[in-house]
């Protein structure tokens, strides 16, 4: 099928709600990419985001001049010709509150990251950060997110408790009340030779035990059973997430990167993503996403400030 011709109408219904709520201001950090300088033009022309552009000014008009674009009433911080003191300047800019979110740019996710959580950065909270991504997928009821696929490779059960309360302060942020979370693993009972199974029925039990407030937590759940009413019941797992859930968490990165790909390649969906657990949200996009996913992603960040 025609890229061009697929339709997303829960993406396009969540973009026109964060437009409802103005354009996002943006600090935008070493946009010293065509790609990475277009994806913040183009969500500025689809007024999602008022963009301030950090770096090097010499090498984002070179980027603009090839785009053949105008930075013309744009803001754009003069700095150095390094992304890591790029990603510094842009994190300060946030700081100081003159933009509510950061943007990734041409520089390594680690590069970025790491400048957020700096000590003197004063974007760090008590959790630690996580990343979520949202998809609107043709075969599934609702959207559907999965955490942590970026951010944290092989997180242990005190990584997965802040992972799964950003998960479900920012399921709030977004107008889910009462999120369904169903917690992944290979298989849906407890076994002690896999940890994923052990993490997550502790994670469950926590759950009932109101250590995470305003949220619908079930697992180990293997991932037929997490989103199939029908594989739930053949097993005889009686959940209240089992075919509904809002949110998959997975148990790493490993598992949550190539889920998410398959959703995008083989699922023929469409997301966006941001990370969470810093004082403003944070946008990564990349080389390899869409031109809406890119778009998205600035909704998405914007809604989560709700």
């Amino acid at each position: 099928m025609n890229e061009s011709l697929r339709t997303f109408p829960r993406l396009d219904a969540m973009e026109a709600t964060a437009r409802g709520k103005g354009a996002l201001t943006v600090a935008v950090a070493y946009p010293c990419s065509t790609d990475a300088l277009s994806a913040a033009l183009i969500a500025r022309d689809e007024k999602l985001i008022e963009p301030i552009l950090v770096g090097p000014r010499k090498r984002i008009q070179a980027c603009a001049d090839i785009l053949n674009v105008s930075l013309n009433g744009l803001r754009c911080i003069d700095a150095d010709d390094d992304p890591v003191a790029a990603s510094r300047m842009a994190v300060s800019v946030v700081s100081a509150g003159d933009a509510k979110a950061l943007m990734k740019g041409s520089q390594h996710t680690d590069e970025l990251l790491s400048a957020v959580v700096s000590r003197d950065a004063n974007l760090r909270t008590s959790r630690r950060m996580s990343h979520v991504f949202w998809f609107d997928l043709p075969a599934y009821h609702k959207p559907l997110m999965i955490t942590d696929c970026v951010v944290n490779i092989a997180p242990g059960m005190k990584e997965k408790t802040d992972i799964l309360a950003n998960a479900i302060d920012f399921a709030h942020a977004i107008g889910l009340s009462a999120p369904k979370i169903a917690l992944l693993s290979s298989i849906e009972t407890v076994n002690p030779d896999l940890p994923s199974t052990m993490d997550a029925a502790a994670l469950s039990k926590m759950a009932d035990r109101g250590q995470f407030k305003g949220a619908i937590v079930d697992g180990p759940l293997a991932f037929d059973n997490a989103v199939s009413t029908a594989s739930a019941a053949t097993k005889g797992i009686k959940s209240p997430v089992a075919g509904d859930p809002d949110l998959l968490m997975v148990p790493g990165l490993d598992v949550g990167n190539i889920l998410y790909k398959s959703f995008i390649y083989m699922g023929r969906g469409e997301c966006a993503g941001i990370v969470l657990g810093a004082k403003a949200p944070i946008i990564l996009t990349s080389r390899a996403d869409s031109r809406r996913a890119r778009i998205a992603s600035c909704a998405l960040a914007q809604l989560s400030l709700a």
